[in-house]
């Protein structure tokens, strides 16, 4: 799960993109515009790993907040709180909190900001098709790795045409893995808790604390 396409809605660039498909271009900035313009962003979302030949088939659901470069990411029983300066990964199986700074570079991190910003350099795009699911006209744009080395064959993301928003992200990995992530609620602008993205010690007083520099 080392891309798992988790959530940096917030994190979209794509002026990064050059010398490709205009009009996927500018429903992009227009994503990136949409979103950046929210105080807050809530998601749930489905997390699906598929690879046939390999006889793998995972699915987990999870959901985070997302204000500024702040987040509180609950998934596979995990709590991730990113406080705009430290990363607080707490494992209840583990009884365990591991404290780091936001690592952004290591790709075995499952950070909200790597979502949709993994792609923002090295890939050429262009606008795929349209389909119609449960009602909503979604538009999909493909995106292929300039990187002959990339494990990745090429990602689609769906874009639902009248809310700009994003519906799913599929990404085709060479080895015939195909992982979806789909949201499933979207809000934004909601009331949040000015502790949300605190982390909070004494919850944790029994737990092995893990720091990493």
């Amino acid at each position: 799960m080392k891309r798992l396409l988790v959530i940096a809605f917030i994190t979209l660039g794509f002026s990064a993109f050059a010398q490709n498909d205009a009009e996927a271009e500018a429903l992009l900035n227009d994503v990136s515009a949409k979103i950046k313009s929210y105080k807050n962003i809530s998601l749930d979302f489905k997390y699906e790993l598929n690879n046939v030949s390999e006889g793998i088939k995972q699915e987990t659901r999870g959901d985070v907040v997302i204000e500024d470069e702040k987040y509180k990411l609950n998934i596979l029983g995990i709590t991730r709180i990113f406080d705009g300066k430290t990363l607080y990964t707490i494992s209840p199986e583990d009884e365990e909190v591991t404290i780091s700074s936001d690592n952004t570079n290591d790709e075995s991190t499952i950070t909200p900001s790597k979502m949709l910003s993994f792609y923002e350099d090295g890939y050429s795009y262009k606008m795929d098709i349209i389909q119609t699911i449960k009602g909503r006209k979604i538009q999909y744009i493909k995106l292929n790795s300039i990187d002959t080395d990339s494990e990745i064959k090429h990602v689609l993301l769906g874009i639902d045409a009248t809310t700009k928003h994003i519906y799913n992200l599929i990404e085709v990995g060479k080895n015939g893995t195909k992982t979806t992530l789909t949201v499933n609620s979207f809000k934004s602008d909601q009331p949040i808790s000015k502790t949300l993205f605190t982390f909070d010690k004494s919850k944790y007083s029994d737990y092995f604390i893990n720091k990493i520099d």
